[in-house]
């Protein structure tokens, strides 16, 4: 099963990179999967290490997916890395083995640390439609903005009924990035 988090690595100099990625945990390790170009692949390849962020604050995914943005973080203990202070919970992982012959690398990563910051109450339905939302903003190059905005539409209408006012940013944020594509 992959699982939605924000992966958080760092470059060789120390600077930050938080990605959205989803993820799959597995009994005592995880698999990260990102695709070969990206600073969280080169990151990983330079450190060997990352931090996976389970966290329900939904501007998280949707800025870290289309923007650089820097959130408030503290320092792993165990790995090169950092932590979102704003997660519910996290894994400081090293990377135990690797393949970059594909398109998308594939980190197997042993977990050192489970941290736990507060409780995760869960996703409502709006901040299961910005996750897709924020999955579709990165896809843009692949789908077209046309087709993009049409899922918007009916993720718009989920967001209104059953969503606050984080969610209604969220969305909007994505819609004026994708729109800003065309």
């Amino acid at each position: 099963m992959i699982i939605e988090s924000i992966v958080t690595t760092l470059d060789e100099a120390g600077g930050a990179n938080f990605a959205p990625m989803g993820i799959t945990i597995g009994e005592g390790e995880l698999l990260i999967r990102p695709y070969k170009d990206s600073a969280t692949c080169q990151n990983i390849i330079a450190t060997g290490a990352a931090v996976v962020n389970l966290t329900d604050s939904i501007r998280l995914f949707a800025e870290s997916a289309i923007s650089r943005p820097h959130f408030p973080t503290f320092p792993a203990e165990l790995v090169t890395g950092i932590v979102l202070t704003d997660a519910c919970s996290y894994y400081e992982c090293s990377v135990m083995h690797t393949n970059t012959a594909s398109e998308r690398a594939t980190f197997l990563c042993k977990i050192l640390k489970k941290g736990i910051l507060r409780e995760f109450i869960g996703f409502s339905r709006a901040k299961n439609a910005i996750i897709e939302a924020t999955i579709l903003a990165t896809r843009v190059r692949f789908l077209g903005v046309a087709h993009i905005l049409q899922e918007y539409r009916r993720l718009t209408e989920i967001v209104q009924k059953t969503g606050g006012e984080q969610e209604a940013q969220a969305m909007r944020y994505l819609q004026d990035y994708v729109e800003r594509q065309q």
